[in-house]
């Protein structure tokens, strides 16, 4: 659904779902965190589905997120974007990346990858088997980008000040795949900076995933957004709200009363009578009384 609000084009966010299922209260929260962001400064906000990898994709699950955004009464600007239907601009990205001599071929078996000693924040660290074997085309295996240990260091909105040494938390990291299928990294790289995102609103379990965007952003000469990242929702097990951990399916057939318990995740208080509104009170309210001060930083919360 396409909104007709008048926006500004100082503030552009987006809401990035992957089509593995329909939407859960924890994607519920980032999506409602994102838009209240962007509506509450007169901004734009897009929706783009992050289908880069066929075999994670749940047949219809891209129609029904966008119909439950609807439902929802969550109005989005411009088309929506798909990555399936991208893989041209990360062709050229990466292209760009392989003139300047960051890429190289990765021939590495994931079990041994699994074998190094060093572990990071992500679970072992690439210990650069394959970086000095040079590179030529049509050579087999994944593309890597070569990091180094300078610090990457940026101010998350709600997290603080935030640091990582590439090199030594994550290492070489890939950006296509031996199969072809190019990396989130960057796809959501290039796709932020094609799409003019100012603002990225998102779970604080991409916290870690930040420097690596930001690393990409500076070698490819895009601007870098301002970032948000807010708590997670988790089940009574301490795990995130995801299709592998079995989270249910909101209930839309009583939509304001979810919205309700997602801005009272991100610490609003809405008044009691506002349960009984209809949808476009509820954002009224919502928009009119958002305070970004009062997002609790905490990084999870059972629901």
């Amino acid at each position: 659904m396409t909104s007709s609000r008048s926006t500004s084009s100082a503030y552009r966010g987006r809401f990035a779902p992957s089509p593995t299922g329909p939407l859960h209260f924890g994607s519920l929260v980032a999506a409602v965190g994102s838009y209240l962001e962007a509506r509450s400064r007169h901004g734009k906000w897009f929706v783009r589905i992050e289908n880069l990898d066929p075999l994670r994709e749940v047949p219809g699950a891209s129609d029904e997120i966008l119909s439950m955004l609807d439902v929802l009464g969550m109005e989005w600007d411009g088309e929506v974007v798909y990555q399936n239907q991208r893989h041209t601009l990360y062709k050229a990205a990466l292209t760009t990346l392989e003139r300047q001599h960051f890429i190289y071929a990765c021939t590495c078996s994931r079990k041994e990858i699994a074998d190094s000693t060093i572990m990071g924040i992500d679970g072992p660290v690439y210990p650069g088997t394959c970086r000095g074997v040079s590179l030529h085309k049509g050579r087999p295996g994944a593309k890597r980008l070569r990091t180094d240990n300078q610090p990457i260091e940026f101010s998350d909105a709600l997290q603080g000040r935030f640091r990582q040494r590439l090199d030594s938390a994550i290492g070489d990291f890939v950006l296509q795949r031996a199969d072809g299928v190019f990396a989130y990294q960057l796809a959501v790289v290039v796709d932020d900076a094609e799409q003019g995102v100012t603002h990225v609103v998102r779970g604080e379990d991409l916290l870690n995933s930040t420097p690596r965007q930001i690393y990409l952003q500076q070698l490819l000469g895009y601007p870098i957004p301002s970032y948000l990242h807010l708590p997670v929702v988790v089940n009574a097990s301490g795990e995130k709200l995801s299709k592998q951990t079995r989270a249910a399916r909101i209930n839309v057939s009583d939509p304001v009363r979810q919205l309700i318990k997602a801005i009272r995740f991100l610490g609003q208080r809405p008044p009691s009578e506002l349960i009984n509104e209809n949808i476009a009170s509820f954002w009224k309210w919502a928009t009119e009384n958002w305070k970004q001060e009062m997002i609790p930083r905490k990084t999870a919360e059972i629901c």
